[in-house]
């Protein structure tokens, strides 16, 4: 009689390991199943569309944007349980985008809250419980055929961003789930599949435990923000691949550190590494490992001179047969601190930078790659050279944008607990809580730390300090020396390598850059560009070009979080707190709109001030009698060889005379006397003069 017994408990025991549990509301249970997090790439099946770079044109490769069957429901508990049998009844549900948020797609309303947790007006807040009452939970299903020449292949399901968490099911198998909803989730979803047609569904929780790491200010959205797709991998590939670069022989030569790690030891990889369509170094090795490139002389990378290399790595089989190819940008530079200063290529950096929330007006978390290049194009037009992630990692296209177009970054991990305070009730403090605060920060760095543009990792934000971050920082610093790690909670402690705080006012500012720390100071973030601002700003930056080890900051914010909205009267305004409905977080009213620029990306008035500021080239009189000026290039790697100077001459307000300089060959960090050309001797007092000089890029 046992064994009937037994096989009735297992039956059971099978059912509940296939159904959803507490994974929602546990914070030790983050991720079920999870394909392990790597580096971004994408493996192409040969050289020729590795040159391409286009994922969308390999057979490898199959989109699961557009429309997907969808159900919301207000409370959590109202969620269905078997929605994703193959036969469940869905005619009657909508349809739905991915990617998109509910919220601007008519399923709720959108909130922000600038501290605190977007439940706090109706429930307590007790980690890691959240409500079940207005807990949106919003389930997808679509169908979808895999390839035949996909069979016996490896076929992963890549979901670029869910909010809050996410559960997936394919063919009515339980697959797996997943927290961190600013990192892809991706899963093997291989042996769930069938031939031909199939059957994906998954569920997504407005709130879970995983909410209360991320307590950021900003709009609050649930839904899909980024792209997903599938992909296959042959079942002999490459697992991972770590890029690290260095400078050597005083900052001359570069060496590049390629580690793979391969599903079959016997496989052989080949790198190529190439520079205008020439390569410049190669090698081979047998099975996973460690291989190193050198290279004399090569073009440096930095945020004012982003030379990039591509990296080709081909796998082959015993019979040199190619397996696939992975292409990879690689940017040459050192990170490092030394003297107390912050170090790139040996140079000590000013960073002029600002916080950037990744946000669209009518999309939410959806951006565009023509949003994130018009963002990159102001902040160059701003003279704005870094820019710190706030507050968590951003779209993988970014960081490729960013080594592209020249942009330090701060790449900081998901992780914010604001709501829980600083004191006992940190979640830094909180045991149950460790794992989540290591995997986060680990995700961020195993997929972003092939990226130049990525100079400084960043723990978190607004987070409180304890044994989580330390073993956070501790973890990183094994795992990746080659940059520094900053955290603004840790202050001047340990587990930290820079001295970032926020809002630090001029006086602590002066008198911190004046004494023998050992950290420089680099405020994570300050002048605060909300309403009427930046008035102050000349104050700081006064005090950060006299004092070397004060290298500057990160402006909160980049851009106002406002999305479109229209009264009831049918006018189209950015829509804040109260506009949306009465009851959730109005307190904090326009306090999201903090921005250099408008959500639709207009400067505001004080976006001058700081392009004015931030400038990196001066112009000052020497002896106007004369027409002489003098030229100062701040920049601490590039030449001034592609500017050119206009100037005008004013009498009365009247232009009575303008020329253009086309050689202002100033070395960085150098000045140098140019003399104008107009005619001095006609300049009397009886009216008034005045010299306006611009530095324009040269026109080719």
């Amino acid at each position: 009689m046992r064994k009937p017994f037994l096989i009735s408990c297992l039956a059971i025991v099978q059912i509940f390991v296939s159904a959803q549990t507490d994974e929602w509301h546990n914070s030790k249970k983050n991720e079920v199943n999870r394909f392990p997090m790597h580096t971004h790439y994408f493996a192409y099946e040969n050289k020729s569309l590795a040159q391409e770079g286009i994922p969308h044109e390999s057979g490898n490769f199959i989109s699961m944007n557009g429309k997907w069957k969808f159900l919301w429901v207000k409370d959590a508990d109202q969620r269905p349980l078997n929605f994703h049998k193959p036969e469940f009844e869905d005619s009657g549900w909508n349809l739905i985008n991915v990617p998109a948020v509910w919220e601007l797609n008519g399923y709720g309303d959108p909130i922000y809250v600038n501290a605190g947790y977007p439940w706090k007006s109706q429930a307590d807040v007790i980690p890691p419980n959240v409500p079940v009452v207005n807990n949106h939970v919003g389930s997808y299903r679509r169908e979808f055929n895999i390839p035949q020449d996909w069979n016996g292949k490896q076929i992963i399901a890549h979901f670029g961003s869910v909010t809050s968490n996410m559960y997936l099911w394919v063919n009515g198998k339980y697959v797996g789930y997943s927290e961190d909803s600013k990192v892809e989730a991706e899963f093997d979803i291989t042996k769930y599949l069938n031939r031909g047609k199939n059957l994906i569904a998954f569920q997504v929780f407005r709130w879970s435990d995983g909410t209360y790491l991320e307590d950021q200010d900003f709009m609050r959205y649930a839904g899909v923000g980024r792209e997903c797709y599938l992909y296959a991998r042959n079942a002999q590939h490459i697992e991972d691949i770590c890029i690290t670069t260095d400078l050597e022989n005083d900052y001359k030569d570069g060496k590049l550190e390629i580690k793979v790690t391969l599903s079959k030891p016997a496989l052989s990889v080949l790198y190529e590494l190439v520079r205008n369509e020439k390569i410049v170094a190669n090698a081979e090795q047998k099975g996973s490992g460690k291989t190193i490139l050198s290279v004399s002389f090569p073009d440096k990378w930095t945020a004012e001179t982003p030379n990039l290399y591509k990296l080709y790595t081909t796998l082959k089989d015993q019979s040199g047969k190619v397996l696939e190819v992975i292409p990879q940008q690689v940017g040459f530079r050192k990170v490092e601190i030394k003297g107390s200063q912050l170090l790139v290529n040996g140079k000590a950096i000013l960073i002029k930078g600002v916080n950037r929330h990744e946000m669209d007006p009518n999309t939410g978390y959806v951006v565009s790659r023509e949003r994130m290049i018009l963002d990159i194009r102001i902040m160059k037009e701003l003279n704005i050279n870094a820019v710190r992630t706030c507050h968590y990692p951003d779209n993988n296209l970014l960081y490729d944008l960013c080594d592209e177009y020249g942009l330090y970054l701060v790449a900081e991990a998901n992780l914010e607990s604001h709501g829980m305070g600083y004191g006992e009730r940190t979640l830094a403090k909180n045991p149950d809580f460790a794992l989540a605060h290591l995997q986060r920060n680990q995700r961020n760095v195993q997929r972003n730390r092939n990226h130049p543009s990525v100079i400084i990792w960043s723990l978190g934000n607004e987070a409180g300090m304890g044994p989580n971050f330390s073993a956070c920082y501790d973890w990183i610093k094994i795992e990746d020396p080659s940059r520094p790690v900053q955290y603004e909670q840790a202050g001047k402690g340990k587990s930290t390598d820079i001295f970032c705080p926020m809002y630090y006012n001029y006086d602590n500012c002066e008198k911190y850059a004046q004494s023998k720390s050992e950290k420089p100071l680099i405020q994570c973030e300050y002048a605060h560009a909300m309403g009427n601002s930046e008035g102050g700003f000349k104050e700081y930056w006064d005090i950060i070009r006299r004092n070397p080890t004060y290298q500057g900051g990160f402006i909160w914010d980049f851009v106002d979080q406002s999305p479109h909205h229209k009264t009831d009267e049918g006018i189209d305004i950015p829509g804040y707190a109260g506009d949306f409905n009465k009851y959730d977080s109005s307190e904090d009213q326009n306090f999201v709109n903090n921005g250099l620029i408008s959500p639709d990306r207009r400067l505001n008035p004080h976006a001058y001030e700081v392009s004015y500021f931030y400038q990196s080239v001066w112009v000052t009189p020497v002896d106007l009698k004369k027409g002489i000026v003098s030229v100062y290039n701040e920049n601490f790697f590039r030449n001034m060889d592609n500017y050119m100077l206009d100037w005008k001459l004013l009498s009365n307000g009247q232009v009575v005379e303008s020329g253009t300089v086309n050689e202002l060959n100033v070395a960085p960090q150098q000045k140098s006397e140019i003399k104008l050309n107009y005619s001095t001797e006609i300049i009397s007092t009886e009216k008034e003069w005045l010299l306006n000089v611009a530095i324009k890029l040269r026109k080719s």
